[in-house]
């Protein structure tokens, strides 16, 4: 094992912090270092929390470290923020956000720049858990962008997804449509104690009972933290259920697709797509004669 890996497993916060940046810049040796630490991981439970902007994700993922921490289980935090125009990095980030933890070397939180990725997660984040969870993290919280109906990357790399929704945000069963309610495992109706909870509940169940399986719904008040316990047990039940391990395998067969087509991509230069573009657009080439020939050539 490398001296970094080594640092890594003894949970080191300067070693994660050093690795996770190699991550997120893609660089090759960050590539070795995972498959070196693959073999620790596989212990720590993945939870995302995702949602509409305005949900109080953060919140409630303030408040589930704080529970796990009460119970002496080691956190680690991946919050996904939007990507700045100007520096390319998190707008929000880890300066804002979960302030109580700064002291706590129980807690490590990591924020993290979209940099274009759709669906709410940076496209690194999948090596981020796996390299926290290596750490000897024993629950890792992904804190979704807030990218509203996109937003169900979340569920392709985590064990347990959240939905937070929270009442008075506009249409509340048009943000239950598509994907983003087909991902949850457990529903939480966040700031439950503003006026149209009760009829966002309804709504919510009414939605439900046209489905098969059944996600729990949880009440919560996260800035009182009103119902972020029976939350915590909610997707524990979900846990131990057995969903977790029927789901990693489906989980890492889209992850290896998506992991084969980085590598295709990163193998073809930019202005070689582009000048094929020109030659299709122009009707010069066929796109499916380019194509063969990349995958013969790569």
């Amino acid at each position: 094992m490398t001296s970094l890996a080594a640092r890594i497993v003894t949970g080191e916060v300067r070693a994660v912090a050093r690795a996770a940046t190699a991550i997120e810049n893609r660089r090759p040796e960050a590539l070795e270092l995972l498959a070196e630490l693959f073999e620790r991981t596989g212990r720590a439970a993945v939870i995302g929390v995702t949602g509409a902007p305005g949900a109080g994700k953060s919140t409630l993922v303030d408040q589930l470290a704080r529970l796990l921490r009460a119970e002496g289980r080691t956190v680690g935090i991946v919050a996904v923020d939007p990507t700045s125009p100007f520096s390319g990095g998190a707008i929000l980030g880890d300066r804002i956000r979960m302030q109580s933890h700064w002291g706590d070397a129980g807690v490590y939180i990591r924020s993290m720049a979209t940099r274009g990725a759709l669906g709410g997660l940076a496209a690194a984040t999948t090596d981020i858990a796996l390299l926290l969870d290596a750490a000897g993290r024993d629950t890792v919280l992904i804190e979704t962008v807030g990218v509203g109906q996109d937003e169900v990357d979340v569920a392709r790399l985590a064990d347990a997804t959240v939905v937070a929704l929270a009442p008075g945000m506009g249409d509340d069963v048009q943000s239950l449509k598509a994907g983003i309610m087909e991902i949850a495992d457990v529903f939480a109706i966040n700031k439950a104690d503003r006026a149209g909870a009760n009829e966002l509940e309804r709504d919510l169940r009414g939605l439900l009972s046209l489905g098969g399986v059944q996600p729990e719904i949880v009440r919560t008040v996260a800035t009182e933290g009103q119902g972020t316990g029976e939350l915590l047990a909610a997707v524990r039940r979900f846990l131990e259920s057995g969903a977790r391990e029927r789901r990693r395998e489906e989980l890492w067969a889209a992850r290896l697709r998506e992991m084969l087509r980085e590598q295709l991509m990163e193998r073809l230069p930019a202005a070689e797509i582009e000048a094929a573009a020109r030659e299709v657009a122009a009707r010069r080439r066929d796109p499916y004669s380019i194509v063969r020939e990349w995958l013969e050539r790569i």
